[in-house]
């Protein structure tokens, strides 16, 4: 996250190979930078990456949990804008979707036209998409279902004006298991709607992937899809990027904007196969994320020669022409799931942030993360 307040700071969380929950500040001014760890020797597995919200105080809000993990853990900085000056005890959130399954990836978001609510969404207890709020004081409402898909996991991402408006991009299912299509929806004003705007019901009543639009079909024939990102553009319309399997080994990355009135969706480029040396992730794509300050620029992974490499893609709008610039080349080790981090651009110092080195698994990753500078 970047975060211009007082200070212009950037604030990148992680997980390393021990099992440490950290986040490192860079301040851009005085080009610092300052590491802190928020937790020590926790599950070793990259499902556990810790998120970061800076809320309206100015107080940087981390939460984490475990893959499956038994709880969902948040802290705040004692500082406004700063980690440096230590945490707040650790909290855990108290309410979950009934299940077995536990909690996983948080997403949190604050929406300034709801008197600052925090929303956070995770996969839930019931293996579906969750979410719980709060107005402060650390009191959550009772967990609810999002999206119902019983007997699957659902996968999502979220992206929100920070106003009155969040995002949601999602399949009905693992793509191991169901052959999966690409659905949005989005919140406003206590109600869920389709990309057209047509109202689907309150956000408390849980929906199926039916009743939100579909962006991609797999059934057409095309195979399988799993999403990677979703942003916001100038217009205030979704932009979806996500990889399509035609098989388990050629995977392909797609680019899907609403145009007002329909997805346009365009295949980009292929992009290898999975970045897993070990077997059982056949669909581990190297990542195709979007820049939320310009959804028309794509920070992308492609196996180029032996290994993965990152490029920043860039189109004038419509989608159908793109510039490619290589961020990487020539590497020995692969680089891989570029991002760039919300509220920062790509082509700014921080702008662009990935993984480099081995990934034998999401258990056993011997990667560390590099920067554009």
């Amino acid at each position: 996250m970047h975060h211009r307040g007082r200070h212009r700071r950037t604030f990148v969380g992680y997980i390393t190979s021990s099992g440490d929950i950290r986040v490192t500040q860079y301040d851009h001014d005085s080009g610092t930078s300052v590491t802190s760890t928020l937790d020590t020797g926790f599950q070793i597995d990259d499902h556990n990456t810790p998120s970061i919200l800076i809320r309206h105080t100015g107080h940087v809000v981390v939460f984490w949990s475990g893959h499956q993990g038994p709880s969902m853990y948040y802290r705040r900085s004692v500082a406004l804008e700063d980690v440096s000056q230590g945490w707040e005890r650790t909290k855990e959130i108290p309410t979950n979707t009934e299940g077995g399954t536990g909690y996983t990836y948080p997403n949190p978001v604050e929406l300034s036209a709801e008197n600052n609510k925090l929303y956070l969404f995770w996969r839930g207890g019931n293996y579906n998409p969750t979410w719980s709020t709060t107005t402060g004081g650390d009191q959550w409402t009772d967990a609810s279902t999002l999206v119902s898909v019983p007997g699957q996991r659902p996968y999502m991402k979220v992206a929100s004006n920070d106003v009155d408006t969040i995002h949601f991009a999602f399949t009905e299912a693992h793509p191991r298991n169901l052959n999966t299509s690409i659905y949005h929806m989005y919140y406003r004003a206590g109600s869920l709607y389709r990309s057209d705007g047509s109202r689907i019901g309150p956000l408390s009543a849980a929906v199926t992937p039916a009743q939100a639009t579909k962006v991609y079909d797999a059934d057409s024939g095309g195979g399988k899809s799993w999403v990677h990102d979703i942003a916001i553009n100038g217009q205030g319309r979704p932009v979806i990027t996500f990889a399509r399997f035609p098989t388990d080994t050629d995977h392909r990355y797609h680019y899907a904007q609403w145009n007002g009135t329909a997805w346009e969706d365009r295949q980009l480029t292929a992009a290898g196969g999975t970045i897993a040396e070990k077997p059982g992730e056949i669909n581990y794509s190297g990542g195709i994320t979007l820049d939320h300050t310009n959804p028309s620029v794509v920070l992308l992974s492609r196996r180029i020669g032996s290994v993965n490499e990152i490029e920043r893609w860039t189109t004038t709008g419509d989608a159908t022409t793109w510039e490619r610039e290589a961020i990487t080349a020539n590497s020995t080790v692969t680089q891989v799931r570029p991002i760039t981090p919300r509220g920062l651009g790509s082509g700014e110092r921080l702008g662009i942030l990935w993984m480099a080195g081995r990934y034998p698994s999401y258990t056993e990753y011997q990667t560390h993360i590099r920067a554009t500078s």
